[in-house]
């Protein structure tokens, strides 16, 4: 496959989270570890679902995963969430992640993707009936 058939643009929208893969974030050959980009994708998703809920969640569920490309030291990394199902207790969101990377030869690629659902709880950590909009 062609480098030109990878590389994209960033969503025309505000991202969720961004944030620079750093030295501690990778392995001895500078490739960003898979747990690493996990534990980013489900603070980006959280943050559209606690605001949704209005008050705190806690993931549930990692609905679909899907590493497309690796991930390096140094790659500014953006996250974008939307919302795309909301139940009674329950919020699903998609997370896209996209890497910026080589400031000399700038190169834009979708890195992953996945679905999380989170379910609201109260100040008991137990569900709760997440709020009508409005």
């Amino acid at each position: 496959m062609d480098e030109n058939e990878l590389t994209t643009t960033l969503p025309q929208r505000h991202a969720t989270l961004r944030v620079v893969a750093m030295p501690s974030d990778c392995n001895y050959t500078g490739d960003v570890f898979g747990g690493w980009i996990m534990a980013q994708v489900d603070i980006a998703g959280s943050i559209p679902a606690v605001h949704r809920a209005r008050g705190r969640v806690a993931t549930v569920a990692v609905n679909s995963f899907v590493f497309k490309q690796p991930l390096f030291m140094g790659d500014l990394v953006s996250f974008y969430a939307d919302i795309v199902k909301v139940g009674r207790t329950s919020i699903t969101v998609d997370v896209e992640v996209y890497a910026q990377r080589d400031p000399v030869k700038p190169t834009c690629v979708k890195v992953t993707e996945a679905t999380l659902t989170y379910v609201a709880v109260g100040d008991d950590r137990r569900p709760r009936v997440v709020p009508a909009e409005g």
